[in-house]
């Protein structure tokens, strides 16, 4: 088991379990002890978890959106077949409006190789493109970072998306169902993925297999505002079903 994916799972396991100990982290991983230890340690300092006497426990109340920091340890794999399938999507030239989140920060490090526009809704993304320059334009939008997610928000966020139309708009998913089409855990973040799906031609979501079927309170748009679903072979097949009932391409990679 690689670094990442042991680190993954433990962050999966003390999530679901509120809790796990050194000793049960290192039959489930097959690692020693003393490497559990120095997992949970940085897994700590990353905001992930929170280490306790003899092992570590759960960050999050029940109904909070999961951290950045955990939910990048997450489905790794998966989200980067997505970004390859939503890369491969995207046209040379075009003009793209990149969602924040962990699924399409993958996106952005393949579209930073590309010769397209590019306006990412993140602080990491803004970084991922500024640190590498490469053929890819960077269009910066105004707003206000919340903390910890480095999501592009408030008044500043939907007049940069007002005054720009785009060919593609890259959309993540806090939640998405045929029935209450997306959703998402932030009220702010909501109202600009909905400004940022009005100003695109076309809109694509990046969702791996998790988010669909699940519902978070704040409402986006119904599923009908997009056009193709990029997720993975996790997802709901009752879900899919219904989002192509609805419309809704999806590819399942």
């Amino acid at each position: 088991m690689s670094y990442a994916d042991r680190h993954g799972l433990i962050a999966k396991v003390v999530r679901d379990s509120g809790g796990a100990t050194v000793q049960e982290l290192a039959e489930l991983t097959g690692a020693s002890e003393m490497t559990i230890r120095r997992d949970l340690d940085t897994l700590a300092a990353q905001g992930v978890l929170e280490r306790v006497r003899g092992g570590a426990r759960t960050l999050l109340l029940r109904g909070e959106e999961p951290p950045f920091a955990l939910r990048a340890h997450e489905a790794v794999e998966a989200k980067r077949r997505i970004a390859a399938e939503i890369s491969a999507l995207v046209a040379d030239g075009e003009s793209v409006l990149l969602d924040s989140g962990t699924t399409c920060l993958e996106v952005a490090r393949l579209l930073r190789e590309r010769p397209v526009t590019v306006m990412p809704l993140s602080l990491q993304a803004v970084h991922l493109f500024a640190e590498a320059p490469g053929p890819a334009t960077l269009v910066v939008p105004g707003g206000q970072p919340r903390a910890a997610e480095g999501a592009l928000t408030g008044p500043l966020t939907l007049a940069s998306l007002a005054a720009l139309r785009f060919d593609t708009a890259v959309i993540g998913c806090c939640g998405l169902t045929a029935a209450d089409g997306l959703t998402a855990y932030d009220l702010d973040d909501a109202a600009v993925k909905k400004a940022g799906m009005a100003s695109a031609r076309r809109v694509v979501a990046a969702a791996d297999g998790s988010k669909l079927g699940h519902t978070a309170y704040a409402w986006v748009g119904p599923a009908t505002l997009v056009q193709t679903l990029v997720t993975d072979t996790t997802a709901p097949t009752d879900e899919v079903t219904a989002l192509e009932a609805a419309g809704t391409a999806v590819r399942t990679v």
